[in-house]
């Protein structure tokens, strides 16, 4: 009997001798461990570790767990692990991993998960003495809690109260200019190196084999020709090139490398048909959150907006999702709605999130209920993989039917969601990160029109389209697309009226929904 147990289970005793190996190397990693260096880790960890799990991590022993249920560790996959003690220069401990120093520093280039804002940060901490810190909190001011902070834990205050990001830095810049004017050089630094990154294209595997002299179709200055001719944008990819001509109002934004760089991209992986959609079998699909504001305490009501309402919600819950719909939304609600799903816990298990606003607005911004205006990057910063872990690499889906311009006097059946018109940018609606999607229903500067008892043109055509083309397994991009095409040709009842929406994304794979088992 014993010997048909193993026969049946083929190497199940030696994977759990190679466990027990490697747990013992975690162990004998920790046992060294300050808890200095402890509070190094968790800093490094934000962004792949929940804020509120790494608030109750009281040992790397716990990170260690945490980075193994985010698959970010494990016997076959160290790397990480060994970045974060080279970052926090614990090279000593590197042999538990099968590592030394310079190999690591060799592997960095292509296997790297840490973002270089992250690294930045960290290295400005540790620049930062304990009397520099004094005079800089000082200088700051009421900006900053009279409670005792280290060097990490400001820095980490101004990153969650969005002071600091990684294409903001000035107020450290103001800092340092009196304070300490050597870690101006290290903000410097890394501003070049960003930008490079940015400007280019990632290496994958096959690429670096050919440069280390193995045959290949392409020589290296085949290579080096080929990337010299593509547009200079970090987010070409296979996605994007596939429709750059069908979605001719979509707006990819250029997403940071260090970010894409923490996202198994397309340096790190196989560009197959699979790798080139986004995972859609977790245990749910995901949440899908509806704000629909109908009546206003500052403005006129939007009649027919039950209408998208309830056509939303019908067909995201036959896609999967788990729809949340929530009516005449308040500033003071809407804050408590994004802290609510920005920490929610089924996020974990979901496969994407979806949010919908129909409302008022203005170019970059909506209007609450009450009157108030709120920024979209209000909204979206919320769900960065900083702010919800999450939903890290997993696409995040907002769509908006409201105006992003000049309010247009509205006819008997057709009026115009707007108020007024404060220009601000469309690229700064969408977090610089990866797996972002902004669908606006009109371009900026214009109105966005709504049917007073069928719906607005853009949420209805939306709609419509998911019903139609999901089940023809068509990407969201393309049926985007389509819909841009059907708003485009409605016309208000005068005939000299018409719209056109338009999506903004730092997609890196297409986002292809599983086929319902029942049709709509």
């Amino acid at each position: 009997m014993m010997a048909t147990t193993q026969d049946q289970n083929p190497g199940s005793s030696s994977d759990e001798n190679c466990l027990w190996r490697f747990r013992e190397k975690l162990l004998a990693i920790d046992e060294e461990l300050k808890v200095q260096d402890v509070e190094s880790l968790k800093f490094l960890c934000i962004g792949f570790i929940s804020q509120n799990k790494l608030e109750k991590s009281s040992s790397a022993l716990d990170l260690f767990d945490h980075l193994m249920a985010r698959e970010l560790l494990s016997v076959k996959e160290t790397f990480f692990l060994a970045e974060l003690l080279y970052t926090i220069k614990q090279n000593r401990l590197l042999h538990h991993l099968g590592y030394t120093k310079k190999q690591v520093e060799g592997l960095l280039p292509t296997q790297r998960k840490l973002s270089l804002f992250r690294k930045l940060l960290f290295e400005l901490s540790e620049g930062i003495g304990e009397e520099n810190l004094k005079d800089i909190i000082f200088l700051l001011g009421d900006n900053i809690p009279k409670t005792p902070m280290t060097s990490l834990s400001l820095l980490d205050y101004l990153e969650k109260k969005t002071e600091i990001d990684e294409d903001n830095l000035i107020i450290l810049e103001k800092a340092f200019q009196k304070i300490l004017p050597c870690l101006i050089k290290k903000i410097e630094n890394y501003k070049r190196e960003k930008a490079a990154q940015e400007a280019t294209p990632p290496v994958d595997k096959e690429t670096e084999s050919l440069h280390q002299g193995e045959e290949g179709i392409f020589s290296p200055s085949d290579i080096k020709q080929f990337y010299g001719a593509l547009p200079e944008v970090p987010w070409q990819n296979e996605h994007s090139r596939n429709h750059g001509n069908g979605a001719a109002n979509a707006v990819p934004i250029p997403v940071s490398g260090a970010t894409l760089g923490a996202s198994n991209t397309l340096g790190s992986e196989t560009w197959t048909k699979e790798t080139s959609m986004y995972r859609m079998d977790r245990k749910h699909r995901g949440h899908c959150v509806i704000i629909n504001n109908h009546r206003f305490t500052s403005s006129y009501d939007r009649p027919g907006t039950h209408k998208d309402a309830e056509s939303l919600q019908l067909v995201f819950e036959w896609l999967g999702f788990t729809t949340h719909r929530h009516d005449d939304v308040t500033k003071g609600v809407m804050d408590k709605i994004l802290q609510e799903y920005k920490s929610h816990p089924g996020h974990d298990d979901g496969d994407c999130f979806v949010f919908c606003i129909l409302t008022h607005g203005e170019f970059g911004a909506v209007y609450s209920s009450d009157g108030v205006l709120i920024p979209i990057r209000e909204i979206t910063h919320h769900f960065t993989a900083y702010q919800c872990p999450g939903l890290a690499r997993k696409p995040k889906l907002f769509f908006i039917q409201a105006c992003q311009g000049t309010e247009i006097q509205p006819s008997v059946f057709i009026e115009a969601d707007a108020q007024n018109c404060e220009q601000l940018s469309l690229q700064d609606s969408v977090p610089n990160e990866a797996d972002f999607l902004l669908g606006l229903a009109t371009v900026p500067g214009y109105v966005s029109f709504r049917h007073i008892q069928n719906g607005s043109w853009y949420i209805q055509s939306l709609c419509k389209h998911l019903k139609k083309l999901v089940p023809r397994q068509e990407d969201i991009l393309s049926i985007l697309t389509a819909v841009n095409d059907d708003v485009s040709q409605q016309m208000c009842r005068d005939g000299t009226r018409r719209q056109i929406p338009q999506p903004a994304f730092t997609l890196r794979k297409k986002i292809v929904f599983p086929v319902p088992r029942l049709l709509l």
